[in-house]
C-alpha cells in the first residue's frame, strides 16, 4: 500500500514543475470546515503517530547554512518550519484537551509569524521540537484512539475559523503534518541536497 508521505512526495514532484505552482501549498490548502469519514480516522491517526519521524527523516543530514535556507521565496527557513510545527502542535494539544473537559471553549490563537520570528524559531537546533512533536503526538494519538463517537463531534471555537470539530481537528493536523513535510522534501528537491528526501516518503 502506498503510504500517504509517499503520495505527498510523488505529488510535490510533479508539481515542482508546474509554472503555476503555489509553493506555499505542494500538496493544496486545508478546508477546516472539512469532517472526515468516520472509516479515515484510524489511518489520519497513523499519519499523526508517523509525522515526527518522517519529519526528522525530511531534515536528516541538512547543515545549518540548509537549514536556514527558506522553503520558497520570502518563506520561513526550514528551521523555522520545524519550530513552527511544534509551536503549532502544542497549541492543538491544548486545545484538543480543553474541547474535551469544557463545553465548546473558545480558544486563544497565537500570531505564528510572529511567533516563528522569535530567537529560538530562528537559530535554535531542530532537535528539540522534533522531539517536542513525537512526545506531543504520542499523548494526542494515546487520548483519540481512546475516543467514542460522541468525543469527535466535540469541539472549540476559534475566533476566526469558527467552531471547529475535533474530527475535523484531526484532519487538519495530519494534514499540516504532510503539508510542512512537502515543503521540506519539495527544497531538497529542488536544489538537489541529496537523496535523502526520497526516504522520508517511504
Amino acid at each position: 500500500m502506498v503510504s500517504p508521505y509517499r503520495k505527498t512526495l510523488d505529488r510535490a514532484r510533479r508539481r515542482l514543475y508546474d509554472r503555476n505552482m503555489d509553493l506555499r501549498y505542494p500538496i493544496g490548502p486545508f478546508d477546516w470546515n472539512t469532517r472526515p469519514a468516520a472509516n479515515s480516522r484510524p489511518e489520519l491517526i497513523n499519519q499523526l503517530a508517523a509525522a515526527a519521524a518522517l519529519l526528522r527523516q525530511a531534515v536528516a543530514g541538512l547543515d545549518d547554512k540548509q537549514l536556514d535556507t527558506p522553503y520558497r521565496p520570502e518563506g520561513w527557513t526550514v528551521r523555522q518550519v520545524v519550530h513552527h510545527m511544534a509551536d503549532s502542535h502544542a497549541n492543538m494539544y491544548v486545545r484538543l484537551r480543553f474541547a474535551l473537559t469544557e463545553n465548546q471553549p473558545t480558544i486563544k490563537p497565537y500570531d505564528e509569524k510572529l511567533w516563528a520570528e522569535l530567537s529560538d524559531a530562528r537559530t535554535l537546533p531542530v532537535e528539540p521540537s522534533l522531539a517536542l512533536l513525537d512526545n506531543l503526538h504520542q499523548r494526542c494519538v494515546a487520548v483519540m484512539r481512546s475516543f467514542s463517537q460522541e468525543d469527535w463531534s466535540r469541539a472549540y471555537m476559534h475566533p476566526e475559523e469558527g467552531m471547529i470539530h475535533l474530527d475535523s481537528v484531526l484532519a487538519g493536523y495530519a494534514w499540516h503534518c504532510r503539508h510542512h513535510t512537502a515543503h521540506i522534501i519539495g527544497l531538497r528537491e529542488r536544489m538537489g541536497w541529496n537523496d535523502a528526501a526520497r526516504h522520508a516518503a517511504t
